[in-house]
């Protein structure tokens, strides 16, 4: 199902303080890019990260020259899932050599905040931090790319660095829900 705007979500990027795996406290302001800033929520223990990691880190690599900043929040209850620790991620985030930040929202009030409801979820904005782009990094089926499947995040968030708009029509990814504390 596709929609013709960006799905739920807050009209512009709420800011963060929050610990990353370098062991440094990131803002948005700090980390936002200067044509336009993506904000994922990715965990260590979804099937769907796993599946895209790889192809995700290779689309921020080639974004971040066009002015595109990025930032990766994991939202999860890390007691109920251990495979989402702190430890975890700071093991991930170097085995992966990650090209973003890579933050934990311990008290889940970030994912809240930006409506985010599964991992991943992707948040395209322009350089005002307005939301541009919802949607999916590319049409995913049995946990592998479609073949021949275009590159929606990419070309979403080089066109809005570019001073474009993001797509019409823009699809909702698929993962695993956030996994929220009582």
């Amino acid at each position: 199902m596709a929609t013709t705007t960006p799905s739920a979500g807050p009209a512009t990027a709420p800011d963060f303080a929050l610990d990353g795996t370098d062991g440094r406290r990131h803002r948005l302001a700090e980390l936002r890019g200067q044509k336009a800033t993506l904000v994922m929520f990715l965990c260590n223990h979804c099937p769907y990260v796993k599946a895209v990691l790889d192809d995700l880190i290779a689309e921020v690599r080639e974004l971040q020259p066009l002015g595109v900043g990025a930032v990766a929040i994991m939202p999860n209850d890390t007691e109920a899932y251990p495979e989402d620790a702190f430890e975890n991620m700071q093991r991930l985030a170097r085995a992966k050599d990650f090209p973003f930040p890579y933050l934990i929202d311990r008290t889940q009030a970030v994912a809240r905040a930006y409506g985010a409801v599964c991992t991943p979820d992707f948040f395209g904005f322009d350089a005002a931090l307005n939301l541009a782009y919802r949607g999916r990094l590319y049409d995913v089926r049995n946990l592998k790319r479609v073949p021949g499947a275009r590159r929606e995040l990419f070309e979403a968030m080089a066109a809005i660095a570019r001073g474009g708009a993001a797509p019409a029509q823009q699809h909702p990814g698929i993962g695993c829900s956030i996994k929220w504390r009582d």
